[in-house]
């Protein structure tokens, strides 16, 4: 027994849908070949500002100052709560904040953030010594110096790097 489906104009057929959404994909494709074009590189550093998640902004606050040497200014911006990093108008590099709201969750895996050092060596045991724990000892990278990374006291990896001497 074989049993027949009908079809109403408003429950097209599986096999309209994926010819529409063909037809879409093809208009979509041609329209964005004609319409896109490469852009042209920067001659300035790409990364300006970038968020460290944090679960406790006072014990982030005090692990930061205490490995770096980092003021921050404090700041509730858009609901969350932020501690900027020093910044200084004109020099080269980007800046950040440690942040603490719904959408920051502390991790080690995603985009890895380096701090620069003049003594890796001694960054790297002060993070140790206020509760971070080293996750990457230091390595030689050829010509670009020396790196290595940490865990942070809020459960992040951040990654040190030092040029040569």
């Amino acid at each position: 027994m074989s049993s027949r489906i009908t079809r109403s104009p408003a429950h097209p057929t599986v096999q309209g849908i994926v010819v529409l959404l063909s037809t879409l994909c093809l208009l979509a494709s041609c329209s964005l070949s004609v319409n896109s074009s490469t852009p042209k590189a920067s001659k300035v550093n790409p990364i300006t500002y970038f968020e460290i998640p944090v679960s406790d902004m006072d014990r982030a606050i005090r692990f930061y100052h205490a490995v770096f040497g980092f003021e921050f200014e404090r700041q509730q911006i858009d609901g969350n709560q932020m501690a900027l990093l020093p910044f200084a108008d004109g020099a080269p590099g980007a800046t950040g904040a440690l942040a603490k709201g719904d959408a920051y969750v502390p991790s080690k895996s995603g985009p890895i953030v380096y701090f620069e050092t003049t003594d890796i060596g001694a960054t790297l045991q002060r993070a140790n010594v206020n509760g971070g724990k080293t996750l990457y000892p230091i390595t030689a990278v050829g010509s670009f110096g020396f790196v290595a990374e940490f865990e942070d006291s809020e459960g992040n990896r951040i990654a040190l790097h030092a040029s040569k001497k």
